[in-house]
């Protein structure tokens, strides 16, 4: 992962709009960091991403643990909306995919209340499969967005940008995974002081126990797996 600041994100961006695309960016979390121990695939797509940031307090845990600390976390909600204030500002665009129907519209209404004269390029929740693949392209190219928000969840959104970049060539690509969601209210956020102490897995834990098998991943086993290799 790339040790860089939401600031320094901010600024590569705009510079990858000003020489044109393609370009992905993926914001990596401990759930990103095992789903590559055994997919190579995704292992590759994350490989070759132009950005990956360090988004997930068990990396920055870590990245202490082995000396080697980031400077800093670039989550996903927080570098969209981030994003969105920039684009207002420098007239890009977004195009928002992904996501169940209806909510990709609803984040960006969100986006635009934040953000007045914020340009979305377009809405699709689409799907990940190959299948759906030439439509969706040819969707996004007539759109030409300058930014395309991609909210298919990991793996799927990172294999998805990494097959259709080439083809697209949308100056950036990001994978966002529940994003939408938040934005949209769908799903609420974790409390300020929370998401601070590292104990937003705690509160997704607690509305919605049926990720319980996603949280033992996040957690205790990347924690486990990383205390392991350490010793190594």
């Amino acid at each position: 992962m790339d040790d860089v600041t939401e600031d320094e994100v901010i600024a590569r961006i705009a510079g990858f709009i000003a020489v044109g695309g393609p370009h992905q960016i993926a914001t990596v979390n401990p759930e990103f960091v095992m789903e590559a121990r055994r997919n190579a695939a995704f292992r590759a797509a994350l490989a070759q991403a132009d950005i990956t940031t360090p988004d997930g307090f068990g990396l920055l845990l870590v990245a202490r643990w082995r000396g080697r600390p980031f400077r800093g976390r670039v989550t996903g909600v927080e570098l969209v909306q981030r994003i969105g204030a920039v684009a207002a500002t420098r007239g890009w665009s977004l195009f928002l995919l992904g996501a169940a129907p209806g909510i990709a519209e609803r984040a960006a209404t969100a986006l635009q209340r934040e953000q007045p004269g914020l340009r979305i390029a377009g809405c699709y929740a689409g799907s990940p499969h190959a299948d759906d693949e030439p439509a969706i392209r040819a969707l996004i190219a007539a759109a030409h967005p300058d930014v395309l928000l991609v909210a298919y969840g990991h793996p799927a959104q990172e294999l998805w940008i990494a097959r259709n970049q080439p083809q697209l060539g949308v100056p950036v690509a990001i994978g966002v995974g529940g994003v939408f969601d938040y934005l949209s209210g769908k799903l609420p956020r974790a409390p300020a002081w929370m998401r601070r102490l590292g104990l937003e897995w705690l509160y997704r834990l607690i509305r919605q126990p049926q990720r319980w098998r996603r949280i033992l991943v996040a957690v205790p086993l990347f924690l486990w797996t990383a205390w392991r290799e350490r010793e190594l």
